[in-house]
């Protein structure tokens, strides 16, 4: 039986797609690039006076930019770039946050040809220093705020760092970001990469080990540009819609998922550098009169604990797009009646995404599924010899490794990129069960990998900083489920003698953890043992925790 979603053939031009046999295939230009598809769209007499970015800062101030004004300070910096040095293929590192110097640079580092290494400010001095040095990276955009962490200790610490700019330069040899961006861009000439040339490299964590580098090409956008328009309702470019996410820029939620629609679309993206509350968000999303979001399950849930917002906000909200976990079907019910928006949840992992999903305009959601497989999109379910399994049992979610949106690769990582692969299949290690309707319902992981509110976090990596700890002699990290954010990291330690496993040296735990790597992989919960589970190599049986947990 055939579960592929109907597309009215009106629709196929705008959504990159064109009918095959046995449903659809996603097609884009071999010169596909993100800048053509973002802003250069809309730089014409008609649109480029338009607004691009709304930017609320720290002190309440509202700054709007056009799409023109955009593409000078992205002209400017481009040249300044290319006057340091910097190129075809050059990794540029973007530090800066959700402001607009992250998307201003992404335009630039597309005129160069060069590639954007996306960089969190929530990353510790750690991470940071892992992402650095595993990319060489030779330049980085950032904050005066946000650099000081590393600041004393780069030049020993990131031996290629070469160039700061800084959008506050706060040292001697710092340039200052936001000249190079008033600059004159005159007789610069573009660079643009093709459709298969690396754009983004971005750090996110795996199962076993540090974050690796994911480098993805111009395409992704391309490829992502029916379901983009899916879980957008195919609503995009209606007159007045606003975008918005909390969701952080340098990772797929809030830059693929967010700003580069929005400016796909020619709309524009509201932003400011205030961390997620609800009431913020309320506030925020009705003053500048938002009407698309992305937002993780768990900002839906947080929001879900005003009642009835439409009667204490005055909002224009109308959709919201979800994933990074999955949505409880309460929280789904809650947004469709209460905050009256259409929610859209999707599924996919950065290396290849947007595989399932749903679209109310299209085909009816169903509370707590995932949705259907999106059009262009070949999903399976499959056993551990990665044979197909029956209807209504569960399997791994694996897609064809010439999947439309799968990544170019894990950067100098080839055997990495082979582990992902299972005969012709892509690997998620995320398992589900699909019903008769082609409906996708998940169902956990099949590895040691921990999604909390989003965010993907690797045992291995936590386990590795608490033993740098002087009381650790042993450590195991498992997500335990949790009803708000899906899991969260608990630590399992086993004490070196004379430490006291006491409240004071829990927070130490989470601190040593949050300061060092990040305050998202900090453990929520630490629990002292005297032993461990041990699996027949020697090694601690995480299953058998994990399970444990469970049973709890």
């Amino acid at each position: 039986m055939s579960h592929a979603i109907d597309i009215p053939d009106a629709l196929l031009p705008a959504l990159n797609l064109r009918r095959s046999e046995g449903g659809y295939e996603i097609q884009w230009p071999e010169d596909a690039n993100i800048y053509h598809m973002t802003l250069g769209k809309h730089l014409g007499p008609e649109t480029r006076d338009k607004p691009a970015m709304i930017y609320e800062d720290p002190d309440g101030a509202v700054h709007v930019q056009s799409f023109a004004e955009i593409e000078r300070a992205a002209t400017a910096l481009a040249a300044t770039l290319r006057s340091l040095g910097y190129g075809r293929g050059s990794l540029i590192g973007l530090h800066t946050g959700q402001h607009p110097d992250t998307a201003i640079a992404h335009m630039a580092v597309c005129k160069l040809g060069a590639v954007a290494v996306t960089l969190s400010q929530l990353y510790g001095p750690d991470t940071l220093k892992h992402a650095l040095n595993d990319c060489a990276l030779p330049v980085i955009l950032t904050s005066g705020t946000a650099w000081g962490p590393m600041r004393a200790t780069a030049a020993a610490d990131v031996p290629h760092l070469a160039h700061v700019l800084a959008r506050d330069p706060g040292a001697p040899g710092d340039i200052d970001l936001a000249a190079a961006m008033a600059g004159d861009g005159a007789g610069f000439t573009p660079e643009y990469g093709g459709a298969d040339d690396p754009a983004l490299l971005m750090y996110t964590s795996g199962s076993t080990g540090k974050p690796k580098g994911i480098l993805h090409g111009h395409r992704v956008l391309a490829s992502y540009t029916p379901s983009i328009n899916l879980f957008f309702d195919l609503s995009m470019e209606q007159e007045g819609a606003v975008y918005w996410s909390p969701s952080d820029w340098a990772w797929v939620g809030g830059l693929l998922d967010m700003l580069f629609p929005a400016w796909m679309a020619g709309r524009p993206i509201a932003t400011s550098l205030e961390r997620f509350t609800a009431d913020y968000a309320y506030r925020f999303m009705a003053r500048h009169r938002v009407t698309h979001t992305f937002l993780a399950p768990t900002a839906i849930k947080r929001l879900a604990q005003t009642s009835n917002p439409r009667d204490d906000y005055d909002l224009a909200l109308q959709v919201i797009c979800t994933g990074g976990e999955a949505l409880a079907a309460e929280t789904l019910t809650w947004a469709e009646e209460h905050l009256r928006v259409v929610c859209n949840e999707f599924y996919g992992m950065t290396e290849v995404n947007h595989l399932i999903g749903n679209c109310a305009a299209l085909f009816p959601r169903r509370a707590g599924s995932m949705g259907r497989a999106y059009p262009g999109h070949e999903v399976r379910l499959v056993d551990e010899a990665g044979r197909d399994v029956p209807e209504g049992e569960e399997g791994e979610i694996v897609t064809p490794n010439t999947a439309p949106t799968r990544f170019l690769g894990y950067l100098n990582n080839p055997e990495k990129t082979a582990e992902m692969e299972l005969g012709p299949y892509l690997r998620t290690h995320d398992m589900a069960v699909r019903d008769a309707d082609g409906y996708f319902w998940y169902k956990g992981r099949s590895d040691d990998l921990i999604k909390s509110s989003g965010f993907r976090i690797g045992p291995a990596e936590v386990e590795d900083c608490l033993l740098a700890h002087p009381a650790v002699a042993e450590a195991a990290v498992i997500g335990k489920p949790d009803a708000e954010r899906g899991s969260i990291v608990k630590a399992l330690v086993r004490l070196r003698a004379g430490h006291e496993g006491d409240a004071a040296l829990v927070e130490a735990l989470r601190t040593h953890v949050r300061t060092r790597l990040a305050g998202y992989k900090a453990p929520r919960e630490v629990e002292f043992v005297e032993r461990f589970p041990i699996t027949s190599s020697g090694k601690i049986n995480r299953r058998a925790l994990r399970d444990r947990e469970a049973g709890r």
